[in-house]
Order: structure tokens, then sequence, then C-alpha cells
């Protein structure tokens, strides 16, 4: 008999027809809304960023696959969405040199040192991101107002975000009275300052739709993320109204909604069973949170997410399912 019917491989043992680019170029047309809001709001110098930062991410992944003397894979889409994501987390007048050494950060520091595709314990854009915002946080930190193609605006006008308006008040005053508030129906539908990807709520939720049609992501990280800031912040509005804005301010603004269903949900760094995708979204959202409420930042999103990264592992090995047939052993 020949001996290699009794080899066996490491699963998965049955193909879906699934595949890793076929997975990345379907985040990218989820991400299409999103990049087109960016555009329109901010005009070319976001495409700008957007292009720059995957031609960047692409030249820095397949130069650092040959040093590593390893196959180059920029075709299976991986180092462009890193690239669109980071992007999408930097405001629209960052400059060229700036978005060339996050990408560079986001392949090297945050992807290919431990292995490329499949071995990062970080999302590669939210490392980028972290690392400029310490490191050149003047660059990073000024934003513009929208100004819509065609509208005839060309002056460039400086403003803050509204978590950074909240947080400043707060700092001056030492309470929200007085503080007049963002009409939520701008950064629902895309008309406030802040990064390229995160000023439009309606479109990330349209890519959003897709990705859970399609069955790329689940409901289980965004809908637990985005419940613990919604009861947390809800719970702290409700005590001090004068010192917590409410919570549909915190869900709408900032970057939430592009953390919870783009960044949060990256396959390689999030847990695999739906308990622990819950209890990693419901960690997400409290450090969010605390982060928002009482730390020096205004925004807490990044930091959350990379914070429970590192937890993944030790969620994955604590909340594994019982294997089949499986019964606890008596002690007695």
């Amino acid at each position: 008999m020949d001996d290699r019917q009794f080899i066996i491989s490491s699963s998965p043992h049955i193909h879906s027809g699934e595949s890793i680019p076929r997975i990345m170029y379907s985040v990218v047309i989820a991400l299409v809304p999103t990049m087109f809001m960016g555009v329109y709001l901010f005009g070319l110098r976001a495409l700008c960023v957007i292009l720059l930062t995957v031609a960047a991410a692409l030249a820095t992944e397949a130069g650092a696959q040959r040093m590593m003397g390893r196959k180059v894979t920029i075709s299976d889409g991986s180092a462009v969405i890193t690239g669109i994501l980071l992007a999408l987390n930097l405001p629209p007048t960052a400059p060229w040199w700036l978005v060339v050494v996050g990408s560079a950060i986001a392949i090297v520091i945050g992807k290919q040192i431990y292995g490329g595709l499949g071995y990062n314990p970080f999302n590669p854009a939210l490392v980028a991101r972290v690392i400029l915002l310490i490191s050149f946080p003047v660059q990073m930190t000024t934003w513009i107002k929208p100004s819509p193609l065609f509208s005839g605006a060309v002056d460039v006008v400086t403003t803050a975000t509204p978590l950074g308006a909240m947080k400043t008040h707060l700092i001056v005053k030492g309470t929200l009275e007085g503080f007049t508030m963002v009409d939520l129906w701008g950064p629902f539908m895309g008309n406030i300052g802040g990064c390229i990807g995160e000023t439009s709520v309606i479109a990330l939720l349209i890519g959003a739709g897709f990705l859970l049609y399609r069955g790329y992501i689940s409901w289980h990280i965004p809908v637990t993320f985005i419940g613990t800031v919604l009861i947390l912040s809800g719970l702290f509005w409700l005590i001090n109204p004068d010192q917590y804005m409410n919570p549909l301010f915190h869900i709408l603004t900032g970057g939430l909604m592009l953390g919870a269903f783009y960044m949060a949900t990256d396959m390689v760094t999030s847990p695999m069973t739906y308990s622990g995708m819950m209890v990693f979204g419901a960690g997400c959202g409290a450090i969010t949170i605390v982060i928002r409420l009482f730390g020096g930042y205004p925004e807490g999103v990044s930091y959350s997410i990379l914070l429970m990264n590192a937890a993944t592992p030790l969620i994955d090995r604590y909340m594994r399912p019982k294997t089949f047939g499986w019964r606890a052993i008596s002690s007695r």
C-alpha cells in the first residue's frame, strides 16, 4: 500500500474557495465608500495621502521580503490593505515624508519583523499610527475643515476634532457647561474635521455591511466594542452630564467605527472563538472609554485595540471550546 495514504497534513483539510487575495481585495472594495468620502471632503490632498501610503507600503514590503530572502508577495493585497488603513488613520494634511515613514513602520516593524502575514501580533497600521502620533504629534494632530470637491472652497482652515475640542474645553473649564455640542448629523454623513477615514459613519457602515454579508467579519467584535462604549459612556453621562458627553457623541465621533469594523476584526490579531471575540471587543470598548474620559489623549481607539491585540493569546488560551466528548475528571 502507498505510504502516502497515511500522511496527514495540518488543518484546514477542506478548502472553502476563499483565498488571501480574494479576502484582501474584498476589504479594499468595502473601503471604497470611505475613501471616496475622504477624497470628496478633503480634496486631492487626501487622494495623494492614500495613493502614497499604498505605494510606499508595497515598495517597503517588496524590499523587506527581498532583504530577508523571502518570496515577494505584494500581489496578495495585504500590503495594499495596510497602506489604505494607515492612510485612513492619517490627517489629510500629513506631509509626504510622514506618509512614507509611516508605511515603512507598518510593514517592517508591524509585520515583516515577526515573519510576515499571519505572524504579526499587532495590527500593522495601528502600530504605525501610534508611533507617528508619539513621534510627530504636531503633524498628526493638525486638522482642517472639510471643503468638498466642486464647492469652490480653496482656503484651508484649521479646526479641532469634536473629541479634541471636548477634551480642551474640559481641561480649561473643568466642565462641559458652555461647550457647543456638535451636530451629530455631521459626523454621521461626513462633515467634520479629523482623519481621512473617520469623518463619515455612513460610508464605514456601508463597507462593514458588505464584509458582514460576505462573512469576512462577524458581528461579535464590532457589536461588543460599540456596545461597551455605549453602556459605559451612557452610565457616566447619566451620573454627571455636566462632566461627560452623551453616548451618541462617543459612538459617532473619532475613530470608533473605523476601528471596530476594520481594525479590531483583523483575522490575525483577534481571537479565534466567538466568546473570545466578545471578550476582546468588550476590552477594546472599556479601554477606549477610560482613555477618552480620564486620559490625556482625546482618542483611545488605537491604543485599546493594540492593548487587546497583546491579550489575544491569553484570550484564546482561556476561551477555548471544550473538545467534543470531554468531561472534567472529578477530584474525588
